[in-house]
């Protein structure tokens, strides 16, 4: 059994997936902003080839010419609208390159064929890869949805889809759960819960947080909000940072953590933050 299980191939987990909206690196913040905002998607692509052309070759060498350098999320834009340096500004701070919101970080994205091995894939997430990069099999009916200013995006004549650390372990859990008990095991016993965590006092400013919130995006974790005691209050999660508007970074300078829970949480903010971010917005508008 686990012989057929590193038998599998990575276009076994890309069944069902959809092809990958793009942007190129030359593209601006305020480009990628209209795409995440428009599409609705979490995460938006950035790729070092102009893919905004249909001149590109198909004889092209893909692997010198066209590569996803990286992925560009809403809480990327916040955090970087709430810098000193753009807060007086954001209008201008918008037309900075996309490339400015990508990590110095290398490994994160990697480009994967559909037949490398499960054990491959496994590697390089041991390594350190968040998302794998695996070309689809295109169609022509694909390439007229092409024409679709934010539909799926043609590398080369070719479309990608990516895969999550998520796909690979629910795929994993899927199949090892036919002979290992270790599915229904608690996460406690597992010993794999991480006890180094971003922390933010609940009456701490949220500004002090965005340092923190960038790096949970990369870490894929969120930032606790903890009382005097350490006690755990709440968390300011980077999905749900990924759901609000670029505005919210107005609420990012301005509030406590403990508001900032409240002005982003699901059920909305109380009125009076209401009030106070609606009077920060309209100063920012008028800078």
């Amino acid at each position: 059994m686990a012989v057929s299980l590193l038998a599998h191939e990575v276009s076994d987990l890309c069944l069902g997936k959809p092809a990958l909206r793009s942007l190129s690196i030359s593209a601006t913040i305020r480009d990628a902003l209209s795409v995440l905002k428009i599409t609705g998607e979490n995460y938006i692509s950035i790729w070092s080839c102009d893919h905004s052309s249909s001149s590109s070759s198909a004889k092209n060498d893909f692997s010198q010419e066209c590569r996803c350098v990286g992925k560009v999320c809403m809480v990327d834009v916040v955090c970087y609208l709430c810098r000193e340096e753009n807060l007086s500004n954001p209008s201008s701070a918008l037309k900075s390159p996309v490339s400015v919101l990508l990590p110095e970080v290398s490994g994160i994205i990697r480009h994967v064929e559909p037949h490398s091995s499960l054990l491959e894939v496994i590697d390089l997430i041991l390594e350190g890869a968040q998302n794998l990069i695996v070309p689809l099999k295109s169609s022509p009916r694909k390439r007229l949805l092409q024409k679709s200013s934010f539909g799926p995006t043609l590398h080369n004549g070719r479309e990608f889809c990516w895969l999550t650390q998520e796909d690979v372990i629910r795929f994993l859990l899927s199949l090892i759960g036919l002979f290992s008990p270790i599915p229904t095991y608690s996460i406690e016993s597992l010993d794999i819960i991480d006890t180094e965590i971003l922390a933010i006092d609940y009456h701490d400013p949220a500004s002090s947080a965005i340092t923190a919130i960038s790096t949970a995006i990369s870490q894929q974790t969120s930032v606790a909000v903890i009382d005097e005691l350490g006690k755990l209050i709440g968390e300011i999660s980077p999905l749900t940072l990924s759901n609000c508007e670029e505005t919210v970074a107005a609420a990012i300078t301005t509030l406590s953590a403990g508001d900032l829970m409240a002005y982003i949480d699901c059920g909305g903010p109380p009125d009076h933050l209401v009030k106070v971010m609606k009077s920060v917005v309209l100063h920012l508008h008028h800078l």
